[in-house]
């Protein structure tokens, strides 16, 4: 695949200076910028990963604030990684949709077998990804934090099961979970083996934190992953308290179902409307064309969910999901 630039112009200012990150590249694990740090006491192994998406910012400034602050588990493992470094150093600010990936979706490689796969093109995200395969297995709650095109609320991508809502209610931040079964073009790492398995205590998260440049998406990285640290136990219930005393108070959660994504089939796929995100539109409204196939919302209310500016076949245009009570 080439670069992920979209070849359209950025309609959102860059706010976010991105962060010089060299002081972690030895990682103390035997791997790249990744940490892993064991308190000695029984516990589960919490992750927190970011820059999946190397032009996704705002997670890689959240995990330099917890570095910074010399942060170490009260029990249990905690890992902070920083996954698509080589992504991350093609970010340039005139450019700035350029460095999703190197070579292709780090964030659809976690399907049953495909790392596996000695016949799959040994791409840079194929490489790193099988680098942390045997960690990623022993993670019990990770925490994922991403960013958005557009500039709409933050919400929790909760996957499939009901105990990844569960997570998300209890992380707290933000208010909005998004529930779904992911992408036709492959699995995301927050669904990677027994993280999308109901019968399994292992979990995860995936914040969608804002605009992928807006500043807020920072603070909204900080407020999940001070939510998310604390409700595992790995730190004390009042981290970050005198942060979090200057942050908006949290508020009711509202849950969207996810019916299903338009996956993209031609060159020529157009929205009927500059669609941004959580857009309410009536049982059969026309939201795009997919060459001659008009693409309607099937249900009453139809709320589109990350309409994207990468409209190439085989992509995810947009989700369509309906409120939850």
């Amino acid at each position: 695949m080439a670069s992920s630039a979209t070849g359209l112009p950025n309609p959102y200012a860059v706010e976010i200076v991105a962060p010089d990150l060299s002081a972690y590249a030895a990682g103390n694990t035997g791997l790249p910028y990744l940490w892993t740090f064991d308190s000695g006491i029984s516990g589960p192994h919490v992750a927190v990963t970011a820059l999946v998406h190397g032009n996704e910012l705002c997670g890689a400034v959240a995990l330099d604030w917890l570095f910074r602050m010399d942060l170490r588990p009260a029990q249990g493992k905690l890992s902070l990684v920083f996954v698509n470094i080589a992504a991350f150093e093609q970010f340039d600010p005139r450019e700035p949709d350029g460095s999703r990936w190197v070579d292709e979706d780090f964030n659809r490689l976690w399907g049953q077998g495909v790392l596996r796969d000695t016949a799959r093109p040994a791409t840079h995200e194929v490489r790193r990804a099988r680098q942390i395969l045997p960690w990623l297995t022993t993670v019990d709650l990770l925490l994922d934090l991403h960013s958005m095109q557009h500039k709409t609320e933050a919400l929790t991508i909760a996957g499939p099961t009901d105990k990844g809502r569960q997570l998300a209610n209890a992380i707290g931040w933000p208010a909005i979970v998004v529930c779904d079964k992911g992408h036709a073009e492959g699995v995301r790492m927050r669904d990677f083996g027994d993280f999308a398995n109901p019968a399994s205590p292992r979990n995860a998260a995936l914040v969608e934190c804002g605009q992928h440049w807006e500043a807020e998406s920072i603070e909204v990285a900080k407020d999940c992953v001070t939510g998310f640290l604390r409700h595992t136990g790995v730190v004390p219930v009042d981290f970050a308290q005198e942060r979090m005393a200057t942050r908006p108070a949290r508020s009711p959660q509202r849950v969207y179902q996810v019916s299903g994504p338009v996956t993209i089939k031609t060159e020529a796929f157009r929205f009927e409307q500059d669609w941004r995100g959580f857009e309410h539109l009536p049982k059969g409204s026309v939201i795009g064309h997919d060459g001659d196939e008009a693409v309607l919302a099937p249900h009453e209310p139809t709320v589109l969910i990350m309409p994207s500016r990468r409209l190439w076949p085989g992509k995810t245009a947009v989700r369509l999901a309906f409120p939850v009570t």
